[in-house]
């Protein structure tokens, strides 16, 4: 029962892990190659990479599926299934019908809401109160192929794309592990997708950070949360970039968009428990941004009154100008 592992990210490290502690034999573990990353720009692991090396699995980086060498040595393994857990690629049809079974694809969003690349941050860009986690079987399609087994989770207002992540990747390994053997065993009958109601998740640029001051303030709320660790919510003060990682959205205020502000002891009181008593507000284009914690470029992240300690005379600037 050889099962071939495709994955390439943290959130796909779980799944993993947990086809190994119930016994599945991984034939071999596909992930991109070595990338540079960090100041040095050195040639670094995939997280899947480290993880199966740990665990003693066979692995293999190339850089497509589509040569033909590549193919032969996959199919090679004679795998009865194939589990795509956020490898990267879109996967053509002469690499699904390699495995017998097919190949799995585990996506942190609820089909057909959220295909694409970035689904765990498109939830939270739009507002959605729950997301989780989707089984299905690949097709050539972007994650439009028939549900095999589906779970949510709410989205509480502290998640970040972050934090989410970290949860939803508990749970697509507690659903791998119970909807691959049902499926081995021919006990899921595939759900096909409505695609009438399916929403595009596309990947993130860096520039998608840039904070727009005219939005509403729970607009920008969610952007802050959206886009942490990556690319961050950031305007700029000084000609230099301000990220805002934590943020909260309050009501009224009547300062121009961008404008810094001293938060009133109403707008306080509707602050999140044990926030800092430091809090400053941004004036948005429907309320005020209350910012919890922000980072000058090239600085340590900082508490609110952390940060107004070293930025004199902040109150009343204009910022993103």
């Amino acid at each position: 029962m050889a099962i071939v592992f495709l994955g390439t990210p943290a959130f796909a490290v779980p799944s993993l892990r947990r086809l190994v502690v119930e016994g599945f034999e991984i034939a071999a573990v596909y992930t991109q190659p070595d990338r540079p990353a960090g100041r040095g720009r050195r040639p670094t692991s995939p997280p899947v990479k480290s993880a199966a090396i740990e665990l003693g699995l066979a692995v293999h980086q190339p850089e497509s599926l589509r040569d033909p060498a590549t193919l032969a040595e996959l199919a090679s393994l004679h795998p009865e299934a194939a589990v795509g857990v956020a490898y990267g690629q879109i996967l053509r049809q002469e690499v699904l019908e390699i495995p017998d079974k097919g190949i799995l694809n585990v996506h942190p969003a609820l089909l057909p809401r959220h295909r694409g690349a970035s689904p765990i941050p498109a939830a939270i860009l739009a507002g959605d109160r729950e997301t989780g986690v989707t089984i299905i079987l690949m097709d050539p399609g972007m994650d439009s192929g028939p549900i095999l087994a589906q779970r949510p989770l709410l989205i509480e207002d502290s998640d970040t794309a972050g934090g989410l992540t970290e949860k939803l990747s508990r749970i697509a390994a507690d659903l791998l592990a119970d909807a691959l053997p049902r499926w081995l065993q021919d006990e899921i009958d595939p759900r096909p997708q409505d695609h009438s109601l399916a929403t595009k998740a596309p990947l993130l640029k860096k520039e998608d950070g840039v904070i727009d001051w005219s939005l509403p303030a729970a607009e920008i709320w969610r952007r802050v949360r959206a886009y942490n660790p990556w690319p961050g919510a950031y305007t700029t003060v000084d000609g230099r970039l301000l990220y805002i990682w934590e943020a909260w959205p309050l009501p009224g205020g009547a300062a121009a968009p961008g404008t810094v502000v001293a938060l009133s002891e109403e707008q306080r009181a509707l602050l999140p428990p044990g926030a800092d008593q430091g809090v400053f507000g941004i004036g948005a284009g429907d309320g005020v941004l209350a910012v919890l914690t922000a980072q000058r470029e090239g600085r340590r992240t900082l508490s609110a009154s952390e940060f107004l300690r070293g930025m004199r005379e902040f109150i009343g600037r204009r910022l993103g100008t």
